[in-house]
């Protein structure tokens, strides 16, 4: 051991004995980032974070495009398995997140899934439009009955969609550090 006391490089009046694991400067623990393979500083983080965020700007309304659509026709689709909807919605996001994957071309970038489930949200606006239009026409002539009826009308494409945005989030999510 060394008698050679070390400083933080981002704060000077900070002693510690940390470095990075990867460019060795030394960095204290509000400095030092936790990863899997030990603690690095947070410029050598953010490096090797861009090697991962390879989207284009185009990539982000496609992915939302892409999710609205596939979310519509999914959910509208799943109305008819009713019940069974609710084990194969998540295979449907699963696939979602596939398509959204081959058209952005491959390409990555941590906002990917925020832009598809955002636009996922979007596309579950049609399947819902429905049951409101109904309770607004039919208006106060409803008994319990009824109501209960259009009510859970609503409530089996809103869980589909729940189910079809959080996979296909998470899908499109990937490893994060």
């Amino acid at each position: 051991m060394s008698d050679t006391v070390l400083y933080c490089a981002n704060h000077p009046s900070v002693e510690t004995t940390l470095r990075c694991n990867r460019c060795e400067k030394p960095i204290c623990s509000k400095c030092a980032v936790q990863t899997p393979v030990g603690y690095r500083c947070r410029e050598c983080v953010r490096g090797q974070q861009a090697v991962f965020e390879t989207a284009k700007t185009r990539d982000y309304p496609v992915a939302a495009v892409v999710a609205a659509i596939g979310t519509a026709i999914g959910a509208a689709v799943l109305g008819v398995l009713g019940f069974w909807g609710f084990l194969v919605a998540p295979i449907v996001g699963g696939g979602l997140a596939e398509g959204i994957r081959w058209a952005v071309g491959r390409r990555r970038s941590r906002y990917l899934p925020r832009w598809a489930a955002i636009g996922a949200a979007l596309g579950m606006i049609p399947t819902l439009v429905g049951p409101v239009i109904t309770l607004l026409a039919i208006g106060g002539a409803l008994d319990a009955a009824s109501l209960g009826a259009i009510l859970l009308g609503a409530a089996f494409p809103l869980i589909y969609g729940a189910l079809i945005i959080s996979t296909l989030y998470y899908r499109l999510g990937g490893i994060r550090l």
